[in-house]
């Protein structure tokens, strides 16, 4: 091979390296997250505040809208003991992103 022929195949194949990770971040934007990643996110923070007794999470996402923003969100619930009494709260958490965007005691 003549020597130029070496950089033309390593300019390529550092092309597909760079466009395959690009593609593989945005398909990777576009897929929800699964139903126990966002809950076991969910307990940790709530780990953090006390125990848990327990927990549930719907797990198929749904379309929610909140005046501008649309995303696709799971619902959950989470029961907690803090200084001796019971807590549950429902959160809805973003399915792309994990993050809750509401929570609210039961």
């Amino acid at each position: 091979m003549h020597p130029l022929d070496w950089k033309s195949f390593f300019a390529g194949a550092a092309a597909g390296i760079v466009g395959g990770y690009c593609l593989s971040k945005k398909l990777n934007e576009t897929m929800p997250l699964s139903g126990e990643e966002v809950l076991a996110n969910v307990k940790r923070a709530f780990k953090k505040e006390g125990k848990i007794d327990g927990s549930w999470l719907q797990m198929k996402p749904e379309d929610y809208k909140k005046y501008a923003i649309k995303t696709k969100v799971y619902r959950g619930g989470i029961s907690t003991r803090q200084d001796g009494e019971r807590q549950q709260y429902e959160f809805i958490a973003d399915a792309y992103t994990g993050s809750v965007l509401d929570i609210n005691p039961i």
